[in-house]
């Protein structure tokens, strides 16, 4: 246990010391934010004019005028109040011109009707979930998807409940579960289920919804799942309200403990493996906001890719997602790290930058401020990354984004592994084995490398550290950690 510690210390150690040049490709802009206020930014998105509005945990919305502005001063990004007195927002989404937030009971729409800047409407938009008064009973979202229905997360309902809750106290209804409110209704009911803590909800390019969720009983490390009506993802407190008749997730017959994940999926009925995993400390250890890249290649090579939100690392990761096998699974790769604070929502404005809300909340994270607003902008210069890995017939296919070098590919160091599903508080990486590599062919462009790997395992997750790669033009491979999770063999 203890070489497993420090192999996963000095894997994650090379993969940040190379986040040293990361001001080579992506400027780290520090917005200024108003004096006396905790600006702990926990969901934004542009209006149709080109304006911010920012959700504040605290129960504030703020207006920000001009999001790309330098200097980054407060008087250059005009900041507006536009709404308050709500309940812990942990989420906010412009649809079809107005501002949702989402708070601890309900999602709110905010309507300005006078014209004058501020919110003098309040109209519930999305109730139906219980609330006890639990310390860790948080509502993320929302959601719209293309038809205009709305999708939320809910924590579980961990704590001491609130007696003056009455029946909502014994038991909260749809905790654990991401709940839908159809279109033209304000009531939410149950749609997927198993979630421990799904700080992130957000689509993919094609209209798919995903979320993150974080370690602890049941969670083994971070994963990113394909949220879809009927799915379970394992979590055990949320089976009560399965047998619910208004429930789209059938019960398991019963509750297994103690078996890998790869087993779960033929031994626990209905049980759904995420499409990533984010290996622990690796990739940081608590999966926070996600968002697509869709600017166009404005942001750098990585369109239609998923960038998820870290805490405790204060940075950002990405995902690459593919369907095999009718179903999502895909790649992760270290992006940025180092922030200022604990990332909790992040999101692309029109110039193609990147804007990172953040607040720790009082607990640990790296970083010298409790809660802000960072901006990462595309210097210009293209990195040499990963671009992509896919899996293939009998191995994986790398994508650089630039050509490579050749190189002594025995030098890659690479693994599978899967996790335990069990109530304990997450899980070590177990029946590890090296793989076995054979047949690297680099194209002749030198932008893909294909591998024979002779021990592919569904339902694990096969890491690579490549060695130290270089383009064509000498540039060094950025981050040489990837891992993918193979949860069906193409």
């Amino acid at each position: 246990m203890v070489r497993s510690v420090l192999s996963i210390g000095l894997l994650a150690l090379s993969s940040l010391l190379c986040a040293q040049d990361q001001a080579d490709y992506y400027r780290t802009v520090t917005l200024e934010t108003p004096a006396d206020v905790n600006f702990e930014a926990s969901g934004m998105d542009q209006l149709p004019d080109g304006r911010l509005a920012v959700a504040l945990r605290k129960g504030e919305v703020w207006i920000i005028q001009n999001p790309t502005a330098e200097p980054p001063t407060i008087q250059a990004l005009g900041y507006q109040r536009f709404a308050s007195g709500m309940h812990e927002i942990l989420g906010l989404a412009v649809h079809e011109g107005e501002v949702y937030v989402t708070q601890r009971s309900e999602v709110t729409r905010l309507r300005d009707t006078n014209g004058d800047g501020v919110a003098d409407e309040y109209l519930t938009a999305s109730k139906g979930w219980g609330v006890s008064g639990a310390y860790h009973e948080y509502a993320y979202g929302p959601v719209f998807d293309r038809e205009g229905n709305m999708y939320n997360t809910l924590n579980c309902s961990m704590g001491k409940a609130w007696a003056g809750a009455g029946d909502q106290a014994k038991h909260p209804l749809w905790r654990g579960w991401s709940v839908i409110t159809p279109k033209g209704s304000t009531k939410a009911t149950g749609f997927a289920a198993g979630f421990r803590s799904p700080c992130g909800i957000g689509s993919n390019a094609e209209g798919d919804l995903f979320g993150t969720d974080q370690q602890g009983n049941w969670v083994p490390t971070s994963p990113i799942m394909h949220i879809r009506r009927g799915a379970y993802f394992g979590h055990a407190d949320s089976i009560t309200d399965m047998k619910r008749p208004d429930s789209p997730v059938k019960p398991p017959a019963k509750v297994l403990d103690g078996i890998t994940v790869a087993e779960a999926v033929s031994q626990v009925p209905g049980f759904c493996l995420p499409a990533v995993w984010l290996p622990y400390v690796k990739f940081g250890q608590s999966t926070t906001g996600l968002r697509c890249d869709q600017t166009g290649g404005k942001f750098g090579p990585f369109e239609k890719q998923m960038f998820i939100g870290e805490f405790v690392l204060s940075g950002v990761n990405r995902v690459f997602l593919e369907k095999v096998g009718g179903e999502y699974q895909g790649a992760c790769f270290p992006f940025v790290n180092g922030l200022q604070s604990a990332v909790l929502t992040l999101n692309f404005l029109a110039d193609g930058s990147m804007l990172v809300g953040q607040s720790n909340r009082g607990w640990n994270s790296y970083g010298s401020k409790s809660y802000g607003l960072q901006r990462l902008v595309p210097t210009g210069r293209v990195p040499l990354e990963i671009q992509k890995l896919e899996a293939i017939s009998g191995g994986f296919r790398f994508t650089f984004t630039h050509p490579i070098q050749r190189a002594d590919w025995s030098q890659t160091q690479a693994q599978s592994y899967t996790y335990l599903h069990t109530a304990k508080y997450g899980s070590p990486e177990v029946d590890s084995q090296p793989l076995k590599l054979s047949d690297w062919n680099l194209a002749a462009d030198g932008r893909s490398l294909t591998v024979q790997v002779a021990n592919l395992r569904a339902g694990y997750v096969h890491e690579f550290e490549l060695p130290e790669l270089k383009s064509s033009e000498g540039l060094p491979l950025w981050h040489r950690l990837c891992a993918y999770t193979l949860n069906k063999l193409p």
